[in-house]
């Protein structure tokens, strides 16, 4: 993931209290037993699972949702969504402003995500990702049939996948603007006719007393303190998920209207959202 986006004012700093390192403890220890322990078990059912049905995984994407949904109970953090799940063949785009965005778009809905090349070799993070069924590209034109061939096959196989088109993560509090490239794909001779997008807009209610931004993460943060502060919380806030209509793919002239036709609609329920936020405050 890209974290390109810088905030004019520099992050809240993070201060732990006694008790806060107490929950670190608990919460982590939870939260890692959570997310190995599904990754073993996944693992484990993929051998089962890959010769039988190939690309298909009618039964590892629920393991991954039951450690999304779960991870949100350990870390305390409430989590809702509204609106309904897009039942056609295609893909979902969402607002990007943290790492709990992965946690939060698994926990509802059965997605692969759609990364850059480079996560694939994190530390841990890739692996995770592999695990997964993380479709991972490389932004090159010379490989743009190869991708539109790799989406289409995972698309036949009903897999819906998930893009952040910011290209970023922010501090939560605006849209930045989606980059048009990768909904280019989408309107190939092999993809247009079938394909579906549905926009989602996600929003984070911070802990009571603490700042709008509270969750997210952007910029040079590192993600182990960012971890340790969300960790030892103990009162914590919300994130909301805010699944909006979807629309056919043809109708749309390019990938530019279709993907400011997206922008508008998350920035438009991101901002009443938003505001909702900040008069609770």
């Amino acid at each position: 993931m890209s974290v390109s986006w810088q905030s004019s004012s520099d992050p809240d700093p993070v201060h732990v209290t006694g008790l806060g390192w107490g929950l670190v403890f608990v919460r982590g220890i939870a939260l890692a037993a959570l997310v190995f322990g599904g990754l073993f078990v996944l693992l484990l059912l993929r051998l089962i699972e890959r010769p039988l049905f190939g690309q298909k995984r009618p039964a590892t994407p629920y393991i991954t949702q039951f450690v999304c949904r779960n991870a949100f109970r350990v870390l305390g953090i409430g989590f809702y969504s509204t609106g309904t799940l897009m039942r056609e063949r295609g893909a979902v785009v969402a607002n990007h402003s943290s790492w709990l965005d992965i946690f939060a778009l698994n926990a509802r809905k059965r997605i692969y995500f759609v990364s850059k090349a480079e996560v694939a070799k994190w530390p841990g993070i890739g692996w995770l990702a592999r695990a997964t069924g993380t479709v991972f590209i490389e932004r090159n034109p010379k490989k743009a049939v190869e991708q539109t061939n790799l989406f289409e096959q995972r698309l036949k196989a009903d897999h819906k996948l998930l893009f952040f088109p910011e290209g970023t993560s922010t501090d939560g509090l605006r849209v930045l603007p989606f980059k048009t490239t990768l909904f280019a794909a989408f309107f190939s001779e092999k993809l247009r006719d079938f394909m579906f997008v549905q926009p989602v807009t996600v929003i984070y209610h911070p802990p009571r007393g603490e700042p709008a931004r509270f969750y997210g993460w952007w910029g040079d943060m590192d993600f182990g303190p960012h971890l340790i502060k969300t960790l030892s919380i103990l009162r914590q806030g919300a994130v909301e998920l805010i699944y909006l209509p979807p629309v056919r793919v043809s109708d749309f002239n390019n990938r530019k209207s279709l993907a400011a036709y997206c922008e508008a609609k998350v920035h438009e329920s991101h901002a009443k959202a938003l505001k909702r936020n900040l008069s609770n405050e």
